[in-house]
């Protein structure tokens, strides 16, 4: 074979070879263009429980999973973020948006915040806090894992802040965050398991059970805190179910509406119907009732005279409510351990995600 052609086998060899490459490499994006598709869908795919629900200022809803990362809706698509899309975990706690609305994401292992199609995570401070309670601002407070303490950011740094957690308690009590509630007057309550914490700005002040009254076999499991439009404030026990503090007295809610079996452990264990003893959310709707989201029982209404107990749907696996929410057009939305969300309409429940 002649130099000649050997010098067009070779080129011939090469341009074959590139257009292998080029073609592999054209493969490649199709499959990436092709994966950033699927993250889209038609309709929520979530299984795990829905524990966050929030309506946004622009009109979309972010939906946060038990195990499953977020999706966000535009009233078209459900579009889904995770840990490969830079969430800090996929368990979702809440949901909150600030004064530049950007979305923010407090996880099972730190804090995540969404803008402009990128995400920004924090690690929730557990080191010993530098500095006190009223030397920190800031609307944004977050989960801090299971510690003692709870995590605000003030605009730059998220600040750890620990609780003086009562003397002569147990040392297997914990501290850890369940629940954060604002009031109308500004001020923040801390559910943790055994005992919440009150901020008024200025002071940091617990209520444990002696503060609370609790009789000897009660004993505080608090899933959930709310504060409603009279100052009363609503706390969900996993076990003993509801307390009502109300100008500085408390009362077991659900003890004193019936809603506590006679034989009840009033612990962890399944309660049966017509019990309110597993409470991990509660909410208020636009007319002033209250709602209980119950593990074994599924919703409670309180119209400030009538407890009315309802199923939202006969075909789920589980009653468990894991969030209630009242949105911006003022419809109730809860959000199920079966990973949907429905829609009281007045009566009954429809699926709306």
């Amino acid at each position: 074979m002649n130099k000649k052609l050997k010098l067009i086998c070779l080129i011939f060899i090469l341009t074959l070879n590139f257009s292998c490459v080029e073609k592999k490499s054209t493969e490649k994006e199709i499959i990436k263009s092709e994966l950033a598709i699927t993250s889209k869908t038609d309709t929520l795919i979530f299984t795990s429980g829905i524990r966050a629900i929030f309506h946004d200022s622009k009109g979309n809803y972010w939906l946060g999973s038990h195990k499953e990362g977020v999706s966000y809706y535009d009233g078209k698509t459900f579009e889904y973020f995770t840990t490969n899309e830079g969430l800090s975990d996929n368990q979702i706690r809440s949901i909150q948006e600030d004064n530049n609305g950007n979305i923010w994401f407090g996880t099972a292992n730190g804090v995540s915040v969404y803008d402009r199609g990128k995400f920004t995570n924090y690690l929730t401070k557990t080191n010993d806090p530098t500095l006190e309670w009223n030397q920190t601002s800031g609307d944004l407070w977050f989960y801090a894992g299971e510690k003692d303490g709870i995590n605000r950011f003030d605009g730059k740094n998220m600040n750890y802040l620990i609780f003086p957690k009562p003397k002569n308690q147990s040392p297997n009590n914990s501290y850890g965050v369940t629940d954060i509630s604002k009031g109308q007057d500004g001020k923040v309550w801390i559910a943790t398991y055994a005992a919440l914490f009150y901020f008024d700005g200025k002071a940091i002040n617990v209520f444990d059970k002696n503060k609370l009254a609790l009789k000897e076999n009660e004993v505080l499991h608090i899933r959930t805190v709310f504060a409603d439009s009279k100052e009363r404030i609503w706390i969900g026990n996993n076990g003993i179910g509801v307390l009502l503090l109300q100008e500085n007295s408390t009362i077991n809610f659900s003890d004193k509406n019936g809603l506590i079996h006679p034989n009840s452990s009033k612990n962890g264990n399944h309660s049966p119907a017509g019990t309110l003893e597993h409470v991990f959310v509660i909410e208020q709707d636009s007319e002033g009732n209250i709602w209980f989201g119950d593990r074994d029982t599924g919703a409670w209404k309180f119209d400030g005279k009538i407890m009315t107990n309802y199923t939202i749907d006969n075909k789920l696996s589980t009653p468990m409510i894991w969030s209630i929410y009242n949105d911006k057009n003022n419809n109730l939305l809860f959000g199920t351990a079966d990973g949907g969300v429905y829609k009281f309409n007045g009566k009954s429940f429809d699926k709306t995600f």
